[in-house]
């Protein structure tokens, strides 16, 4: 009797160690840094200004791949804290964060080369923070930061430093040095634009991880790591609520302070499927079953509003003169 084995062909093989790569940085969450990405393109447009399309792509790839690079942190740290596996052997993890975080660096270089010391700045401050969020003896996202930190750089850093790359000089600040002194003059409006553009996506991602932390608080707890669900309690529940609350009026008060046009309320109608997720979640808080509305919240709110800021570009008075 015969015995036929058959070897994988090539072609599923490497199928297979493709699904393990996007496995490992978990392409799904990618969503935090790429949407915030597009809103800040769709609001350059609608505040007239042309886009660097330079920059833009290297900043885009940068930013993409820390991205990348800061997930495979917190993975390779996580896994072999609590001892999991991994998609792949210790030693194959480790050499793919350390060429992401390579090609990131180079990118990164590539970008405060291309535009100025400002660059520079808030790159080593997302990278700083992109490290200690999941590495060191009290990583970040085992307290009750995690939340804050996330929002702060997904939804506020990425459009910064998107904004900044292609509005002219000063258009934001302007800074120069005078007999070793720092002198920094703030466009109060451009600046005030800015913060009120990043609350939604700052908000949106908040959401994600408090989700995800209101669904683990038994394991977390288990395992001591103490996140900001476990100090609020139930009212982490009420805190998601209010963040999606606060998104929404952040466009209501930049419609009416002239940054968005009156098309961006439409954004509102949204706030009907957002809030029977939020009903849901209010219900059951089980990451296999409810940690999606979080989802699906961040997209159908961000998607929304970039399209109606794209769009209001076009309305006479607005975008590109």
């Amino acid at each position: 009797m015969n015995i036929v084995t058959r070897t994988p062909d090539t072609k599923t093989v490497s199928l297979n160690i493709i699904r393990r790569i996007l496995s490992y940085v978990e392409i799904k969450t990618k969503i935090t840094s790429v949407f915030p990405f597009f809103m800040g393109l769709a609001y350059l447009r609608l505040s007239g200004y042309a886009i660097d399309p330079l920059k833009t792509a290297v900043f885009f790839l940068g930013m993409f791949c820390f991205d990348l690079t800061a997930t495979t942190i917190n993975n390779y740290c996580d896994t072999k804290k609590n001892r999991l596996p991994l998609q792949f052997s210790r030693h194959k993890a480790k050499a793919m964060l350390f060429s992401l975080f390579a090609v990131s660096v180079i990118l990164g270089l590539v970008l405060v080369y291309l535009t100025d010391p400002v660059v520079l700045l808030l790159g080593v401050l997302c990278f700083f923070f992109g490290i200690i969020y999941s590495c060191g003896p009290v990583p970040i996202s085992h307290g009750p930061y995690g939340e804050i930190v996330s929002g702060f750089f997904y939804g506020m850093v990425i459009p910064t430093i998107l904004i900044y790359i292609n509005v002219p000089e000063g258009s934001l600040f302007s800074y120069f040095l005078e007999g070793g002194k720092l002198s920094v003059t703030l466009d109060l409006r451009s600046c005030a634009g800015l913060f009120l553009l990043s609350i939604l996506p700052f908000c949106l991602t908040a959401n994600i991880m408090l989700a995800n932390n209101i669904c683990d608080l038994k394991h977390d707890v288990a395992v001591n790591r103490y996140t900001l669900a476990y100090y609020l309690g139930e009212k982490a529940l009420w805190l998601f609520a209010a963040l999606y609350y606060l998104a929404y009026l952040s466009v209501i008060v930049m419609v009416a302070t002239g940054y968005l046009t009156p098309i961006s309320l439409i954004l509102l109608i949204s706030l009907i499927p957002a809030q029977n997720n939020i009903n849901l979640f209010f219900k059951r808080q089980i990451k296999e079953e409810t940690f999606i509305v979080a989802i699906k919240n961040f997209l159908i709110v961000i998607i929304l509003h970039t399209l109606l800021i794209f769009l209001g570009s076009f309305l006479p008075g607005w975008g590109p003169q």
